[in-house]
């Protein structure tokens, strides 16, 4: 299924997904929301904020949503969502949209792309979800939003922007580079918030940054990617989390959180406070700093 899906998904995106690099960006007619349910599993049915009549009949409110939002450079056909969309089908019966920015995603200066950029797509985002609300009599109480690099910060943006009432935010692998207090990710930004860190020696925030922050593999250097690869590293945490979606796993031991040290990581870890790492189901209640083993190779959980 999954081959057949990136066909289907490389097909019905060619006409959607941006790719030259612009400094003008205009989210509210730029963005595309790609809708997957089990009804429309492989072929999305792409929206547009404004426009009601793309809205049809597959999205269904009295489902969840959730949402997942690429990184920088990137689009809808992106490795992020292609992992993502079959394992989020085939886990759940939800409403799935992808959120294509690859018109503001993909401009070449990043000191755009994370001061202007991704404040404003968040603000757009923001504006689609209390439309699609307000069109289909969804609820924000329904909702997930699933954030990958930069996109991981946008994902917690869009959650301020709702007055912090998004019930689950998840950020993989939120990048540290040009982000400060006014456009990072914080723990509030959702009721409940959840970080996986892979790359704290690389692009990756090291410090805390959600309610819960797993670090699989103490957070740096993943299993089988070679040492200064720091995009297999980033990249792991969106594999990783797939994975925890179908098959669950990835049992995380509760830690201290070293600050004395130049970067973040886990120490004085307990192997009998356990919390599961990722899914699509949301923690609240609990909080903490984690330390996840995984595998060199799928399946990644060491369970």
């Amino acid at each position: 299924m999954a081959s057949t899906l990136v066909v289907f998904l490389c097909a019905v995106f060619a006409g959607f997904s941006g790719t030259a690099a612009q400094t003008t960006y205009f989210p509210d007619s730029e963005n595309v929301y790609h809708l997957f349910t089990r009804q429309n599993p492989s072929i999305s049915q792409p929206m547009i904020l404004g426009f009601p009549t793309l809205i049809g009949a597959n999205f269904d409110p009295a489902r969840r949503t959730v949402l997942i939002i690429h990184g920088w450079d990137s689009d809808a056909v992106s490795a992020f969502n292609r992992a993502l969309v079959p394992s989020i089908i085939a886990a759940a019966d939800v409403n799935l949209i992808a959120v294509d920015w690859s018109a503001g995603a993909s401009t070449t200066d990043y000191n755009v792309l994370v001061s202007h950029n991704v404040p404003l797509c968040a603000e757009s985002v923001a504006r689609f979800i209390a439309w699609l609300n307000l069109e289909t009599g969804a609820t924000i109480d329904q909702y997930h939003i699933i954030g990958f690099e930069v996109g991981a910060h946008l994902g917690g943006i869009v959650g301020r922007n709702l007055n912090r009432e998004i019930p689950f935010i998840t950020a993989l692998a939120p990048t540290r580079h040009g982000f400060n207090t006014t456009n990072q990710f914080f723990s509030t930004d959702g009721r409940y918030t959840e970080a996986v860190h892979t790359d704290v020696f690389g692009s990756g925030v090291h410090e805390p940054v959600a309610h819960s922050d797993f670090y699989p593999n103490g957070g740096f250097f993943q299993p089988g990617c070679e040492i200064i690869d720091w995009e297999c590293n980033r990249d792991r945490s969106f594999l990783y989390f797939a994975e925890s979606i179908v098959s669950g796993g990835f049992t995380a031991s509760r830690c201290e959180a070293d600050f004395d040290s130049e970067i973040v990581l886990p120490t004085n870890c307990d192997p009998d406070d356990t919390l599961p790492m990722g899914g699509l189901t949301d923690k609240t209640g609990h909080w903490g700093f984690f330390s996840v083993p995984v595998n060199a190779q799928s399946p990644f959980s060491q369970g």
